[in-house]
């Protein structure tokens, strides 16, 4: 039996890409899950019928994550219809606009802070109480970026300064949280291909000129990620805490 059977998961922007394939993953590992969506709802419901399909629990909801309020109500309805909350998929963020440092004002540069690092807050301390209940030990995977292990592209300096802050982030909580038996871990994603950021930040040329530096000579996909992120979650009760899985084909090699 797979150790995610009955798991019961929480993730963030699940509505496509890699938070998409990720629950897609989850869900047939046999966890229950509450799939939060920001923009559009045809991906969450095509993951609850896949779940309901295979007699496991799922629902999911929508909230702006950076208000707190709206933050606490999704996770409270998500642990209260699950049972309780054993894996955090932090997956919300995105890079909002290319903007060169000329170009940066106050608002653009907050805005950016509060979708990739208030929302992980927000969630995370809202999901706390119910991680800390599980009774075999809890997992966190946080979502990074090859960004913010080498600054990114031109134009994504709020972006790659707050999935830098991200990496610091899981090292932080991993040594706050391990007293509770909950491991906190990253994923850094290099060119995923076929997710929403990408098709509209990226112009065909620049991933194109991207895959001739990558060792493995191809862009990744959600499933490549999806695949790393279930692992780290079926260590609930390992001893894999604090790390990030680079996962970009051979780019940055550490």
């Amino acid at each position: 039996m797979s150790k995610l059977s009955g798991k019961n998961v929480f993730i963030t922007g699940a509505e496509q890409g890699i938070g998409k394939a990720t629950a897609e993953r989850l869900i047939e590992a046999g966890c229950n899950i509450y799939v939060h969506y920001f923009i559009g709802d045809e991906g969450p419901k095509e993951l609850c019928a896949l779940a309901q399909s295979k007699g496991q629990k799922a629902k999911y909801g929508y909230a702006d994550l950076t208000n707190r309020e709206e933050t606490e109500k999704c996770v409270k309805e998500a642990a209260d219809f699950l049972g309780g909350i054993d894996i955090l998929v932090n997956n919300a963020g995105g890079i909002i606009a290319r903007k060169w440092l000329g170009e940066l004002d106050e608002a653009f540069w907050q805005k950016v802070i509060d979708v990739n690092l208030t929302t992980m807050m927000h969630v995370t301390q809202s999901a706390l109480p119910y991680l800390k209940e599980a009774k075999d030990g809890a997992s966190i995977v946080n979502l990074a970026s090859l960004a913010g292990r080498c600054g990114g592209h031109s134009g994504s300096l709020v972006y790659s300064m707050t999935k830098g802050a991200v990496l610091t982030w899981t090292r932080s909580l991993a040594a706050e949280l391990g007293v509770y038996g909950i491991r906190v871990n990253a994923v850094a994603p290099g060119l995923i291909l076929g997710t929403r950021f990408h098709n509209q930040h990226t112009t065909k040329e620049s991933a194109e000129a991207t895959i001739k530096t990558i060792p493995l000579a191809r862009a990744g996909n959600a499933d490549d990620v999806a695949r790393a992120i279930t692992f780290l979650a079926s260590e609930y009760d390992g001893f894999i805490s604090g790390a990030t899985l680079d996962i970009n084909g051979g780019v940055y090699r550490m």
